[in-house]
């Protein structure tokens, strides 16, 4: 499964926004990532043509079961990171900003130790 970090943003922004709105648009998407209404099109484009998501006539966008998997690993490591950068005393929102530089390229190794420090194991 090798998929660039852009991509991984978007399929864990519309799994966020999913779970928060009950639905997403791309125009939810615009917003919150702060980008613009062409990068998402171009973006939504490409994850479809992969087989990621599905988009029905009314524009609401829906995961597809590899783009959900993809989308709740990302969002798993991003809540694992941030919590552990609050537990170090590093304030929520920078906490949360970090995690998600880090929650694309940190090693399975080091992720499973914070992961492990984090549950109490």
């Amino acid at each position: 499964m090798n998929i660039h970090e852009s991509a991984e943003d978007y399929l864990e922004t519309i799994l966020i926004l999913k779970e928060r709105n009950g639905y997403v648009r791309s125009i939810d998407i615009v917003k919150e990532l702060e980008v613009s209404k062409p990068s998402v099109s171009v973006a939504m484009k490409k994850l479809r043509e992969n087989g990621y998501i599905e988009m029905n006539v009314d524009g609401f966008i829906s995961l597809l079961p590899s783009g959900l998997e993809i989308a709740r690993k990302v969002y798993g490591r991003h809540k694992i990171l941030a919590e552990f950068f609050v537990n170090i005393g590093v304030s929520e929102e920078t906490a949360s900003h970090d995690a998600c530089k880090i929650e694309h390229d940190i090693s399975e190794e080091t992720f499973n130790a914070i992961r492990k420090i984090v549950e109490g194991r």
